[in-house]
């Protein structure tokens, strides 16, 4: 089985504002747009998309973020039905090809029928399959498939079930009808019409499957099973489970192996920076205090690095610590209980800082800081709305659009000169600093890298990444608590708070940072996390929209 038709044209209505800006097919769940669930698992087959609502969205996102082999019908007529003839028309004679529903997420232990899982493998030289009735001959081929399927839920209610090799329009979750169904050819759907339900009309023209188990099979028709869901700590290129008072983290794919890579030689150097300061200092790293006033540091640092990291037990796949505490922005505190927090957050990493300098690297402060955001946000030029205007209005407030001045944010950020790079962590925010329960804040997830330099960077950047929770809320709108409204007249941008704003004077007065360089700084990774946050197209357009936001009061 070569191709998959996914019909992908619902409204998602009852799914509420979740898809107000986009097509139920690109809703995330698990950091991942369900759509793209089913991609990760056949990554090789052919998709033929169905799309109607949202249809342009869809189709922009495809075109930035999708890669598999898929085309995109735009639906004619209205129901299950729309589209299927269309989709068809893509299909060769005589070749088998699944039927699914966007909504549903399979799950990672469900198989094929093995008469629709043997299959040729393409030649290079060759990006077309056979007809399935042509390479019975081949010895090396398995024969055709014999037989049409039908999932059946197992754990979730439909309208329609399935039993006794007949439809019935009885609501059901042990028979019911889930949206996945194996046709052997496309003959069997030739005179599918233009709008209706496709169930319906199966059961008229009394169409016979044997049944295939969708147990594990998750559906998200409706707003409340989505609200159901764990919020998901972690990006989709990653997995982390706990062993008792051990963290696994492990890489899902390409983008997940580099970045694990990164992260494990940082907490390398670390290890071997801290243990040649403690060996120049007798051994006594708490006297990290002593050492020159350094830029970012200004004599405040206090105390061992090392107690602001995990400990780490083995690298491949990671293995760490697993901190008994809280995400920063999950910590009730009062105002005195936060500059007590803040004031050690900015110790360990002056600490951190303070642990090795080397020279400045022109070259890297302009691709961590310009190059990088603009080669991000070339990527969705075409898929967020207004990207082309010369003005957006956000949150009531017109805002000078980056592809018209680029040039002018090029000259300001050539204005953040650097002399000298230090160790940093790269992506401080809230989301990377635990609170022990002695209230000692530890930092994880490290960056490692800033542009072409490899542990070392900009301090002004770890600073901004701090910002970015304390002002810019960033955490909640990763954890998607905000409210995105995109109209004809603009958008308007709406982020929970981390409670944290109030500490905006007293980041300032702790770091000795420069308020309109840390500002612009913040307004570049907001657009920067434009592609960073792929796996939610109101992420990617609100991280835009709040970039031009910020970027407004420096332009």
């Amino acid at each position: 089985m070569e191709y998959i038709i996914v019909q992908a044209g619902g409204k998602g209505t009852r799914l509420g504002h979740l898809t107000q800006n986009k097509p139920k097919a690109l809703l995330p769940v698990e950091n991942l747009p369900m759509l793209f669930h089913l991609f990760r698992k056949y990554p090789d087959r052919r998709f033929i998309i169905i799309a109607d609502y949202q249809k342009e969205v869809l189709r922009e996102y495809l075109a930035a973020f999708a890669d598999v082999k898929y085309q995109i019908v735009d639906a004619e007529g209205t129901g299950t039905c729309a589209g299927i003839r269309q989709a068809l028309s893509l299909i060769p004679d005589r070749q088998p090809f699944m039927l699914i529903w966007s909504d549903l997420i399979l799950p990672e232990e469900f198989r094929l029928p093995k008469e629709y899982e043997d299959r040729e493998v393409p030649t290079e030289d060759s990006d077309k399959q056979a007809p399935c009735a042509d390479v019975s001959a081949k010895a090396d081929v398995m024969k055709c498939p014999q037989n049409d399927y039908i999932g059946i839920s197992a754990a979730f209610p439909c309208r329609w079930s399935y039993r006794d090799g007949g439809f019935k329009e009885e609501p059901s979750c042990e028979n019911g009808v889930a949206g996945f169904f194996l046709f052997t050819d496309k003959s069997k759907l030739q005179d599918t019409p233009f709008s209706g339900e496709l169930v319906r009309w199966m059961q008229s023209e009394g169409i016979r499957f044997r049944e295939i188990s969708l147990a594990g099979t998750r559906e998200f028709g409706l707003l409340e099973e989505y609200r159901r869901l764990e919020r998901v700590k972690c990006r989709p290129f990653n997995r982390i489970t706990i062993e008792g008072d051990v963290l696994v983290k492990e890489a899902l794919d390409a983008q997940g192996g580099v970045l694990a890579k990164r992260e494990c030689a940082w907490y390398d150097k670390a290890e071997s920076l801290i243990a040649g300061q403690a060996g120049d200092m007798g051994g006594d790293v708490s006297r990290a205090d002593t050492l020159p006033d350094r830029r970012g540091c200004h004599g405040r640092c206090q105390g061992n690095p090392g107690a602001f990291l995990p400990a780490i037990y083995s690298k491949n796949p990671l293995k760490m610590e697993y901190i008994r505490g809280q995400n920063l922005y999950e910590c009730n505190l009062d105002r005195e209980g936060k500059q007590r927090v803040l004031r050690k957050l900015v110790s360990a990493l002056d600490a951190i800082h303070d642990l090795e300098q080397v020279p400045a690297d022109s070259f890297s402060m302009k691709e961590a800081y310009y190059r990088k955001t603009m080669d991000r946000l070339s990527r969705v030029e075409d898929l967020v709305p207004f990207a082309r205007d010369r003005e957006i209005l956000i949150n009531g407030k017109k805002c000078r659009n980056v592809f018209f001045h680029k040039r002018e944010l090029e000259k300001k950020l050539e204005q953040l000169t650097c002399t000298q790079f230090c160790f940093i962590h790269g992506d401080c925010t809230f989301s990377n600093l635990l609170l022990r329960e002695d209230g000692t804040p530890v930092l994880i997830d490290p960056r490692g890298y800033f542009g072409f330099t490899d542990f070392y960077g900009d301090v002004r950047y770890d600073w901004a990444k701090l910002y970015y929770s304390i002002v810019g809320n960033y955490d909640r709108f990763n954890l998607k608590d905000f409210r995105l409204d995109i109209t004809e007249q603009g958008a308007t941008l709406d982020i929970s708070s981390n409670h944290w704003e109030d500490m905006e004077e007293d980041f300032f007065e702790l770091t000795g940072a420069e308020k309109e360089e840390i500002r612009l700084l913040h307004a570049i990774i907001w657009l920067s996390l434009t592609t960073y946050a792929w796996q939610d197209y109101d992420s990617v357009c609100g991280a835009f929209y709040n970039g031009l936001y910020y970027l407004e009061d420096i332009l």
